[in-house]
C-alpha cells in the first residue's frame, strides 16, 4: 500500500506511511467506499468533446452552460488551470485545454497537443476572442507565439493574460522578467 501511495504526485514515503497507516485504521466500509470513488471515477471521466476538460458528461458542464459567453475561449495547459481560473469567479467563456504545451526539449510538438481542435472550433466564425492563459515560463510563451501565428489570420482577437508581481509578494525578490512584465502589463488606476 505504501509503494502505491508514494507513486502518486507530491506523496513522499512518509506521507504514504502515513496515508497507510490512516487507511488501516478506517472502517472497511469507507475504504471499500474510496477504493470505489478511485475506481468509478477514473471509468467515468473522460475528456469533454468540445474542449478537452474532464468530465462525467457530454459535453462538459461549462460547454453547455448557456449563461457563459460563446465567443471567447479561454487557452490553458490542463484541467488543472481550468479549475484555477474558475475559482476567481471573473471569467464567463468557454475553455479549451491544451493536455500540454509546446516543448521541443521533451519532443512535443505542436502536433502533440490539442491545437487542431482549437482550430476546429474557431473555424466557424463565432468566437471573438482567445485568451492565451499558458505559462509565463519558455514553454508557455512558445505554445502562446505559436498559437498567435495561428489564429490572428482567421481575423480572431489574441489576447494574453497579464502577469506581473504577485499580490502580497515583495519587490525586492520579484525577479527582473517578472518585473519587466508587471511594467508592460500596467494599467491606468
Amino acid at each position: 500500500m505504501v509503494n502505491q501511495l508514494s507513486k502518486l504526485p507530491g506523496v513522499g514515503r512518509k506521507t504514504a506511511q502515513r496515508l497507510a497507516y490512516h487507511i488501516l485504521a478506517m472502517p472497511e466500509e469507507q475504504v471499500r467506499e474510496l477504493a470505489v470513488a478511485i475506481f468509478n471515477g477514473k471509468k467515468q471521466v473522460h475528456l469533454c468533446p468540445v474542449c478537452g476538460n474532464y468530465t462525467d458528461v457530454d459535453p462538459c458542464p461549462i460547454c453547455s452552460d448557456p449563461n457563459r459567453r460563446h465567443d471567447i475561449i479561454c487557452v490553458v495547459k490542463d484541467p488543472r488551470d481550468v479549475n484555477a481560473i474558475q475559482r476567481t469567479h471573473d471569467y464567463d467563456g468557454l475553455y479549451h485545454v491544451l493536455h500540454g504545451v509546446i516543448s521541443p526539449m521533451d519532443g512535443v510538438g505542436p502536433d502533440d497537443i490539442r491545437i487542431a481542435e482549437l482550430m476546429n472550433r474557431l473555424a466557424d466564425g463565432s468566437v471573438k476572442e482567445v485568451v492565451l492563459a499558458t505559462n509565463p515560463d519558455v514553454e508557455g510563451e512558445a505554445t502562446a507565439a505559436y498559437l498567435s501565428r495561428l489564429i490572428k489570420p482567421m481575423g480572431v482577437k489574441v489576447t494574453r493574460i497579464a502577469h506581473g508581481v504577485p499580490v502580497g509578494g515583495e519587490l525586492e525578490y520579484t525577479d527582473e522578467v517578472t518585473l519587466s512584465r508587471a511594467f508592460e502589463g500596467r494599467r491606468e488606476i
